[in-house]
């Protein structure tokens, strides 16, 4: 049975925050909320984990699970950013966002794209995400919290936990946050593409959606 957590969304409570950092450490899988979508995270370096994360989405390797990060230096550690790209992380974090980027060599090869050496990398704008980042300073690895055959994401914590409290180690319900997905960019190229319209403003990137 998973834990379930209530943790306000602008304010979150220190102490719940710490207990699901440890559970994040000792292995577990943890839904939360962030700006766009709930999502599903775990440690890093959790092989089951990750694995559990990929059996209840149902998604293959090469389907790009997201480093979810606190700041620009942490993203600096596991993706390679240039200045031109890191001026374009600069302006449009936190946000709405994930970034496809070239994954470095502190990133597992388990965790890249199989054939691209890349990785998802995003920095939420949502306190309780950025607080559970914070607390537990390092990544989060994460995926959107979408059941397989559904076109949307759950949404009601209290849903989610009757759905998920036998393959989830943890959900923390921290009111709604809405249905719409992160925009999805790729910047391993000269420049800027875009993989996924979402909720993230195209804009500052000067791509044209034809």
């Amino acid at each position: 049975m998973s834990q379930f957590f209530t943790i306000h969304p602008d304010n979150p409570n220190s102490r719940l925050i710490r207990q699901a950092a440890a559970v994040l450490r000792d292995g577990g899988i943890v839904v939360y909320p962030t700006d766009s979508c709930y999502a599903l995270g775990c440690h890093l370096d959790d092989k089951d984990a990750v694995a559990r994360i990929r059996q209840i989405r149902q998604l293959d390797e090469r389907h790009h699970l997201t480093l979810m990060c606190r700041d620009l230096s942490e993203i600096s550690r596991y993706a390679q950013v240039d200045n031109t790209k890191f001026r374009l992380l600069k302006a449009n974090t936190p946000g709405s966002y994930t970034f496809i980027l070239d994954a470095t060599k502190e990133v597992p090869r388990r965790l890249q794209h199989p054939k691209r050496s890349t990785i998802g990398i995003r920095i939420p704008d949502h306190p309780v995400a950025l607080a559970l980042l914070e607390e537990l300073g390092e990544p989060i690895l994460s995926s959107t919290l979408i059941l397989p055959g559904e076109e949307w994401p759950l949404n009601d914590a209290g849903r989610i936990r009757e759905l998920l409290e036998t393959k989830v180690d943890l959900v923390i319900d921290g009111g709604p946050v809405g249905f719409d997905f992160t925009t999805v960019i790729d910047l391993t190229g000269d420049v800027p593409v875009l993989l996924r319209q979402g909720k993230g403003d195209i804009t500052p990137f000067g791509i044209e959606v034809l």
